[in-house]
């Protein structure tokens, strides 16, 4: 019996070293992950923004083009060219996927306090 053990816990140990080793490298100085084309995405990306605001979000490659086109909309990002955007695309995809447990819903607007810079706030009158 000991020796059955003895077994699974050397085997949960070696699965538990490969999952360590499939992880890649993190970059020291930003925090993404080194590999594939994460230099496209330092080099294009840390031009506006921090990389933790990068590590710390999830989603498909839809989500991450959907951010893309804000930022190009809204915040004057630059046109990428069509394969650069979609490595980018596809590093963080593949890197910061969706997960679920990563973000909560979005609350309720009747469960928000109110907008203290809202039109016709009470500060207003």
């Amino acid at each position: 019996m000991q020796s059955i053990l003895g077994l699974a816990g050397f085997t949960a140990l070696v699965a538990f070293g490969h999952a360590l080793a499939a992880e890649p490298e993190l970059d020291a100085f930003t925090g993404l992950k080194k590999t594939g084309d994460w230099e496209l995405v330092r080099n294009n990306c840390l031009a506006c923004h921090s990389a933790r605001l990068i590590t710390q979000q999830s989603g498909s490659k839809s989500h991450w083009l959907g951010l893309i086109r804000w930022m190009q909309e809204k915040q004057n990002l630059w046109q990428f060219e069509p394969e650069t955007e979609q490595k980018i695309v596809s590093y963080l995809a593949q890197n910061y996927p969706p997960q679920e447990d990563r973000r909560r819903a979005p609350i309720a607007a009747n469960l928000m306090p109110p907008n203290p810079y809202a039109p016709g706030s009470l500060d207003d009158k």
